[in-house]
């Protein structure tokens, strides 16, 4: 397949590891279809979602097809994603209109797929990117299914709950500290 040079380099951009990032917004929504309301903060519980969402209810426009290791429980996207479809298609694509319930800064998300990560108190594990579809188009009335391309965001699993807030930090797990906090719960 060919690249385009920013699609390249959002692909480049990706094979990097590090995870540092912070949560500008939070959004849920109760139902398919409905617009996302930002929060301050949103209650994260382990195995099924943000509290108030419509994947965490089953009201989700996907909540029917299961995704084979889960990855409904909590998406994320780059704020600098979202700046650069701006940049390079003038469609501006609001942190809510892109349907994930959080929007982070300084983190490549991307490099965040099979590794374990905090949002604050929570501890997440990246499942798969989250692919813009045609339902992302249908609903914001944007053609947003190309610019997104290797850049749509993230889909995590929650494995800790707590509260996620704007200002929380997204930084790795330590696998140490990961091994110990998993056994706890189990135990």
């Amino acid at each position: 397949m060919h690249y385009s040079e920013s699609q390249q380099r959002r692909r480049d951009r990706g094979d990097q590891t590090s995870a540092d990032g912070v949560v500008e917004a939070v959004y849920v929504t109760s139902k398919a279809g409905r617009g996302m309301r930002p929060l301050e903060e949103a209650e994260a519980i382990f195995g099924v979602g943000l509290a108030g969402d419509r994947y965490f209810s089953g009201e989700g426009y996907y909540s029917n097809k299961p995704l084979p290791g889960g990855g409904r429980q909590l998406t994320l996207i780059e704020a600098e994603a979202l700046d650069e479809v701006e940049r390079e298609t003038g469609i501006r694509l609001g942190g809510g209109e892109s349907r994930r319930n959080l929007v982070t800064t300084d983190v490549r998300l991307n490099a965040l797929v099979g590794r374990r990560f905090y949002v604050g108190e929570v501890l997440c594990e990246g499942i798969r990117l989250c692919d813009p579809c045609k339902y992302l188009e249908e609903i914001t009335g944007k053609p947003v299914l190309r610019p997104l391309v290797d850049q749509g965001g993230l889909r995590a699993s929650i494995l800790l709950g707590g509260t996620i807030r704007v200002g929380d930090h997204l930084v790795p797990a330590d696998a140490t500290d990961d091994a110990v906090t998993l056994a706890t719960l189990q135990g």
